[in-house]
């Protein structure tokens, strides 16, 4: 699957990276939670209710910011320096369920995930999910 810029060009890696952290984060965000809702609908039917409690479990800022702390060392140095930036921008939103530092932090978990996802590198966007999923069900 290609990426476009609005001129209908393949989206680049200097494309991505010219990309505001908040907007890789928020690519990200939409990424992560259809991977986690895919991965718990696949448990087989339940209450929607149910489901979605289940999923808040792995979306929430303090998950994704241990998440991100415990995998550190997975990643590589582009990966960091993506993690630093997304961790380092000021955003809008005032978090209502966590402190500011697990705010930050999970927005450079999103970040990441949103940067490969447009650099179109889905084997390792999925080895990530799949030790961000294994983590929480470890955890959790």
């Amino acid at each position: 699957m290609n990426l476009f810029t609005k001129d209908g060009k393949v989206l680049t890696r200097k494309d991505v990276m010219n990309l505001s952290p908040l907007i890789m984060a928020f690519i990200g965000d939409s990424v992560y939670d259809l991977f986690i809702r895919t991965n718990i609908s696949a448990k087989g039917n339940r209450p929607i209710n149910k489901i979605h409690r289940e999923c808040v479990k792995y979306v929430k800022a303090s998950s994704q910011s241990e998440i991100l702390k415990n995998l550190y060392d997975i990643f590589d140095e582009e990966e960091k320096d993506i993690i630093r930036r997304g961790r380092n921008v000021k955003s809008a939103t005032i978090p209502k369920h966590a402190g500011i530092e697990e705010y930050r932090l999970a927005t450079a978990f999103e970040a990441l995930l949103g940067y490969l996802y447009l650099l179109g590198r889905y084997d390792r966007l999925d080895e990530i999910l799949n030790y961000a999923l294994n983590y929480n069900i470890n955890e959790g």
